[in-house]
């Protein structure tokens, strides 16, 4: 492996490919030795040669360096071509820097070694901690929502894999196959045993295509749907699953180009949603008690509910506002179980007659309340669908509390309402509120209404396309230092600060998908954005952990994170949380300004991760630097203690 950029551009040059000014010459050889006075012209003209040589040599030098071209390609292409394995090769390999490091001493800062985590924090879910929970007085222990460690109560050390664990199946096979090692709990084995959906086999779990709910099969399910509402033509496109299981349904989904986030409680006995993730389905743990979901106003398509536990007619309706809150005007809501067909079903819910029908009449006034139209009833199912503008809904002022139509997006913490989401203003009765999206995959490069109608102040037409440009042309230069990228060998992928969503449009592929972050304390809120191009994403603020399993993603990107939060919160604690969600082997990819990429590549250095830091594709004087980073694969030991690192 060699030691340096400078060892890898001698030794493997090409001939031709660097010239250089050492090469002898008849022009060097002619100014050797003294011939007397005849030769003071001759070397006179040879050195007018030389200078002339050397003003050209260099003048052609920095042109290649400025191209994109230079050192940081230079590096990327030979990675790319050597690199054959799935992980990235020859990470020891520094690159210059630019104008922003004055002394080199800057890069040898020390580091520390973080310690590993005893292994009952294998799968540790910090704000999701059961123990952390009981701390808490009774009448705020919501069971379900976030409650997050304080900065004196963080771990600080790396949490293990357990024993055995394995790259999870790749996409299609991870659908039906989850490695038991990945998710060793002997408990789920009795369970599983006397369930019909899901198998124990050898060391997999195998699931057969389908769940309690979905007792002729998540297909059959998915054509009863499709016969009501417009899947599988790229109109529906962003679903909502929730209270979803091991989330089937968006696993199925994937075949009609439908996109589900789905979501689910932790699970103390099955781990429901750590299922999902290990299967490639989007997914994070969630409940839907008393905090707002955490997603924009008009994110959804469609939402979705199966026997999913969550009280809809209760707290004066706010389930189903908060629902009709995410929905897009014209977008589907799906109910099945109870109470739906309770005629046929009340003895085997062990339910009453009386309260069955009491409960569904009182979801159909809340309906009605949401000027939604129900489309459809047969066997278990119920569809409604939301009407396409306020002129469809008039009068309902009147009979339900509006809420106040600025800062429906302001959702992070912030308690849900007894009172119903306003559309957006219309012009006519034709016009689809909030503007209307074509179908996917159209709709992901097509300039999205909340940019075209101007609402998002600094975010022009002009400025969405460029944003477009320069990311596929990143992710380019991704590819060249690691070209695995875009093969299907990352599946489960996150981009921690997803700006406009350029970075995921440029990924989309049926191999993968990518959760989008949008930072709580972001300059701009473009989530909304995001949604309109057909992905998926979340609000989060990352001084606290991510609400979803240990070792959950294949690659993370974070463009600008660490910028944006150095005087908010710690680094140390920002790059513990990623490696917590991602798995061994998985790789990170940095894209900061140089100072804070050296920050953090510092802290890396103890966090058994494998690092490698690139010149920006233009050169190494642009200031922007990249960081590739590898996890190396280690599993528990079984002797690890963290009780020094809380």
């Amino acid at each position: 492996m060699l030691s340096s950029l400078t060892d890898h551009l001698l030794i493997n040059r090409k001939p031709n490919q660097f010239p250089s000014i050492h090469r002898q010459n008849p022009l060097f050889m002619a100014t050797k030795g003294n011939q007397g006075g005849d030769n003071r012209t001759r070397r006179s003209f040879s050195s007018v040669f030389i200078l002339f040589g050397l003003c050209c040599f260099f003048y052609l030098l920095g042109a290649w360096q400025r191209s994109g071209f230079g050192k940081g390609d230079s590096i990327a292409h030979e990675i790319a071509k050597k690199a054959d394995c799935s992980v990235i090769s020859n990470l020891n390999i520094e690159t210059h820097h630019g104008v922003e490091v004055k002394n080199s001493d800057d890069l040898k800062l020390d580091y520390k070694l973080f310690p590993t985590c005893d292994d009952g924090y294998i799968d540790f879910t910090p704000c999701h901690d059961q123990t952390h929970l009981m701390n808490f007085p009774q009448d705020k222990m919501n069971v379900g929502e976030r409650h997050c460690p304080c900065d004196d109560e963080k771990l600080h050390c790396l949490i293990p894999a357990p024993k055995g664990y394995a790259t999870p199946f790749p996409w299609p096979q991870s659908r039906d196959y989850v490695s038991f090692a990945n998710v060793p709990d002997n408990n789920l084995i009795v369970e599983m045993a006397v369930q019909n959906w899901i198998k124990y086999e050898g060391n997999v779990f195998r699931f057969l295509g389908g769940e309690p709910q979905f007792p002729d099969g998540v297909d059959a399910y998915i054509d009863q749907m499709a016969s009501v509402i417009p899947i599988g033509n790229g109109i529906v496109r962003t679903a909502l699953d929730t209270g979803c299981g091991a989330a089937s349904l968006g696993a199925y989904l994937f075949k009609n180009n439908v996109i589900t986030m789905s979501f689910s409680p932790k699970d103390s006995n099955e781990a429901e949603i750590q299922f999902a993730l290990e299967r490639g389905v989007p997914a994070f743990i969630n409940d839907l008690v008393t905090i707002k979901l955490p997603f924009p106003s008009r994110s959804f398509d469609m939402a979705h509910c199966s026997h999913c536990s969550i009280p809809w007619t209760q707290n004066d309706g706010k389930y189903m506002m908060e629902i009709d809150r995410v929905l897009r005007p014209g977008g589907y809501w799906v109910l099945s179980g109870p109470p739906i067909n309770w005629k046929a079903k009340y003895k085997t819910w062990q339910r009453s007659e009386e309260e069955l029908e009491e409960e569904q009449n009182k979801i159909e006034e809340i309906a009605r309340l949401l000027c939604w139209e129900k489309k459809h009833e047969k066997g278990d199912m119920a569809v409604w669908r939301k009407r396409l503008n306020k002129y469809d809904c008039q009068g309902r002022e009147y009979c339900v509390t509006m809420c106040e139509a600025t800062g429906v997006d302001d959702v992070w913490y912030k308690k849900m309402e007894a009172c119903v989401t306003p559309y957006p203003i219309t012009s006519n009765g034709d016009e689809v509120a909030g503007g209307e999206l074509q179908p996917f995959p159209q709709r992901l490069y097509e300039v999205p209404p909340r940019v075209a109608s101007g609402s998002l102040h600094g975010i022009s037409s002009e400025s969405f396309e460029e944003d477009n440009k320069k990311w596929i042309k990143h992710l380019d230069a991704y590819k060249r230092v690691n070209k695995i990228i875009g093969t299907g060998r990352y599946r489960n992928i996150m981009d921690m600060n997803a700006g406009l969503g350029s970075f995921a449009a440029a990924l989309e592929s049926p191999k993968s998908w990518v959760m989008n972050v949008m930072p709580t304390i972001a300059d701009k809120d473009t989530l909304g954005v995001i949604y309109e191009r057909g992905l998926i994403g979340i609000y989060h603020d990352w001084c606290e952990a991510f609400s979803t399993y240990p070792r959950t993603y294949d690659l993370i990107h974070a463009h600008g994170l660490f910028s944006l939060y150095k005087d908010k919160c710690s680094y140390e604690d920002i790059l513990l949380e990623m490696d917590r969600i991602l798995r061994p082997e998985g790789t990170v990819i940095i894209r900061d300004h140089e100072i804070e990429v050296i920050k953090v590549k510092n802290i890396a250095s103890g966090m058994k991760w494998n690092t490698k830091m690139v010149d920006h594709e233009d050169g190494p004087l642009v200031s922007e630097k990249i960081l590739f980073v590898v996890k190396q694969y280690w599993i528990a030991a079984g002797e690890n203690s963290s009780s020094s690192s809380r």
